[in-house]
């Protein structure tokens, strides 16, 4: 049976195979070697000590090994998927939308695309359950619980609505030098989440056969995944696939199976709530384009999804007053609020395909 450790130089959790003794991070690259149980001596137990001496109990598996797989393969194969909504409740960087925007995928995906509900994990701050909640470790855990297991003819499902941002990289390996990232619940004392490390937990273990659609609705999107190839469109429908491959080399595509991104938004633009789509509650801009887009018929193929859903955004902006933009960013670099909203949802993949010809299928 495959054991998470952590990197002991980034902190990456790493599968371990069964029997191996070290293990090389696909991030970082540093080697982390395990300590052999066999060499750890059994405590003695003192003919001294009370018979009602009780030993100490064994560690608590980790939940998302255990988390239902999803139904049995079939001829359509299995579908999972992992639902994020952060909100940062109670924070100065609170959002109103993404937990509702996580509710509404989930309905989506189980009433439309009959993915069993079992089978859709949710994070949320309204989850009681601690392994449940949005935070850093257990949004790491979930994406390998997403893909664990996976095999020819399934269909996976990432879905993340909340902060997004980005950070200076260092290593050669980003067109713009920047990384983008996620940030979970807890990203104030434990971190973002790395384009980097979202590559290497949902992307490159992926086998031929396996699909793999995720749905980015966060600030700086356009390429969280790392994924190697962008669809560059205008506002007339017309494309072309941009290489984002790094200029360092280091391999970003998959091990066979197929990867495919809608984000909010370009790199360097901003995703935000909007109150101005519902008279009840407020929801995500892109989660809403994107549901909005199958809802009315527009999600035959790839090209129609992505005009349709910033045909959506662009009305959307149209609309004004009832859009408040990523506090995260306006925050951190002192933005201020002006303009309404500016954001284009953004198509990646590991492989180029023509986006008018290939259906949309979940």
């Amino acid at each position: 049976m495959m054991m998470l450790v952590d990197c002991s130089n980034c902190r990456i959790p790493l599968q371990l195979p069964p029997g191996a003794r070290a293990i090389r991070c696909s991030v970082c690259h540093a080697v982390t070697r395990i300590a052999d149980p066999r060499a750890v001596p059994t405590p003695a137990y003192s003919s001294t000590q009370s018979h009602h001496a009780v030993p100490p109990a064994p560690p608590v598996p980790s939940p998302y090994g255990q988390m239902p797989a999803g139904q049995p393969a079939g001829v359509h194969g299995r579908k999972k998927a992992l639902v994020c909504g952060v909100s940062y409740t109670s924070s100065r960087y609170e959002l109103k939308g993404c937990v509702n925007d996580a509710k509404c995928m989930k309905y989506l995906l189980v009433n439309r695309f009959k993915f069993p509900e079992a089978s859709v994990l949710m994070l949320t701050e309204e989850e009681i359950d601690p392994y449940k909640k949005p935070t850093k470790h257990n949004m790491r855990m979930a994406m390998f619980w997403l893909v664990q297991g996976c095999q020819p003819g399934d269909s996976l499902v990432f879905h993340f609505s909340g902060h997004g941002s980005q950070q200076r990289n260092y290593t050669g390996d980003e067109v713009d030098g920047y990384d983008e990232t996620l940030c979970p619940l807890d990203f104030e004392t434990q971190g973002m989440i790395v384009d980097d490390e979202i590559n290497a937990a949902i992307v490159r273990p992926l086998p031929h056969g396996v699909k793999l659609h995720a749905i980015i609705d966060a600030c700086h999107s356009g390429t969280v995944l790392d994924l190697p190839f962008l669809c560059r469109m205008n506002r007339s429908g017309q494309y072309i696939w941009e290489d984002h491959r790094p200029p360092s080399g280091i391999w970003k595509g998959t091990s066979g199976g197929e990867v495919i991104s809608f984000s909010g938004c370009d790199d360097n633009q901003t995703s935000a709530d909007t109150s101005a789509l519902s008279k009840i509650t407020s929801t995500g801009a892109m989660t809403y384009s994107f549901i909005q887009a199958i809802e009315v018929g527009n999600a035959t193929t790839y090209g129609n999804m992505l005009n349709s859903m910033r045909s959506t955004i662009r009305n959307t902006d149209n609309l004004g007053g009832g859009v408040v933009t990523s506090l995260l960013t306006m925050l951190l670099t002192g933005q201020s609020l002006s303009g309404g909203l500016r954001q284009e949802p953004q198509l990646t993949a590991n492989e180029p395909f023509d986006v008018y010809s290939k259906p949309f299928i979940l």
